[in-house]
């Protein structure tokens, strides 16, 4: 249950952007100039470190693994790229965001159309409990774990352990969730299967031919360790974005649009170097707000309207750290608690 402050809050959210849609509506439009420059600076720079990677090898695999950590940077630029085209609001011809989303797509290795669905799947459900597997990083509530057995509880605790759910599970979800069509139970997905099954077939091309290019062992020490440091990075990003202390979490009839974009994600202030690298995802409350805003826009809607930054939660990468230690849903207090809180609830509440 709301106590008094939070529906002040709530209600005061809504109130001064209830005409939010006016707001943005001219950060919506996507400039042409803008995409071709972020284009050339992120595929221009990821190729020429990618072919430095390469001649690195007979060097130093240690240059090699460096050179990797800047250059999963620009993976993840791609990534925005291929996310924003996803939106139709990288470009203005959706033929166009569609072909260069799919190019994209063979660079960051996530299918274009398969993961643009769930991902839209999220903006419009994100927040409801009902919907929290689909697109985000699953979790359970505290009543929901508490009813498990010992053995689901220590399933849940493995899976929340930070090593597991940025080490191993960055990995599976690159080798398995989006490989396998159909993987999810959302019946869109399972329509779109045969998108998926044929980026994977492309992607699968074009890696055969690197491989038999340029040698299979050294085309895998330079891919490698690029993408699953972009996995890494980008599983980091969706988890402190949406799994903070005081995000928003409703189920489906008590859920409001707008709170769950202003609360129920952050503003993610980083230094202007890792801004860029990120491209500008980090505004994520008002990409929530309005995903048809591209990325190279959001920064401006922000400075030209700090009402954007006066109910939502700020955080540093700092600051960032301690959201790892984030693992169940209170639904009473409305917050997100670790475990240690977990016992401290329970001793009260059933003590």
């Amino acid at each position: 249950m709301l106590n008094n402050t939070q529906k002040k809050m709530e209600q005061e959210i809504k109130e001064q952007l209830k005409n939010w849609s006016k707001l943005v509506r001219k950060y919506q439009k996507p400039d042409t100039r803008k995409a071709i420059i972020q284009l050339v600076n992120t595929f221009l720079p990821f190729l020429a470190l990618w072919v430095l990677m390469y001649f690195s090898l007979s060097w130093s695999y240690v240059l090699t693994f460096l050179l990797a950590i800047v250059n999963a940077g620009f993976m993840v630029r791609i990534f925005i790229i291929q996310h924003d085209c996803g939106h139709q609001s990288f470009f203005k011809s959706r033929k166009l965001n569609n072909l260069v989303g799919t190019v994209c797509s063979f660079f960051s290795t996530i299918p274009y159309k398969y993961w643009a669905t769930i991902h839209n799947h999220h903006h419009v459900h994100t927040g409801q409990l009902e919907h929290r597997d689909i697109g985000d990083i699953d979790f359970l509530t505290v009543e929901e774990y508490r009813q498990r057995s010992r053995w689901g509880k220590f399933k849940y605790r493995v899976f929340r352990n930070p090593l597991v759910l940025f080490g191993f599970v960055p990995v599976f979800y690159l080798t398995i969730s989006n490989r396998i069509p159909a993987l999810l139970s959302l019946k869109k997905v399972r329509d779109i299967a045969w998108t998926q099954v044929f980026n994977n077939l492309a992607m699968l091309g074009v890696y055969v031919g690197l491989g038999f290019l340029l040698g299979w062992k050294a085309f895998l020490m330079v891919q490698i360790p690029i993408v699953f440091g972009f996995m890494i990075i980008a599983f980091w990003f969706f988890y402190v974005q949406h799994q903070h202390e005081e995000t928003y979490m409703r189920w489906q009839k008590n859920w409001d649009y707008v709170l769950a974009a202003i609360k129920g994600a952050t503003y993610y202030k980083l230094p202007k170097v890792f801004q860029w690298f990120t491209g500008n995802i980090g505004f994520h409350h008002i990409h929530h707000l309005s995903a048809q805003i591209p990325n190279y826009n959001l920064e401006q809607c922000a400075k030209d309207n700090p009402v954007l930054e006066k109910f939502v939660t700020v955080i540093t990468f700092k600051e960032s750290l301690k959201i790892a230690f984030n693992k169940l849903w209170d639904e009473e207090t409305k917050r997100m608690v670790t475990f240690a809180e977990y016992h401290q609830l329970m001793k009260m509440r059933y003590a």
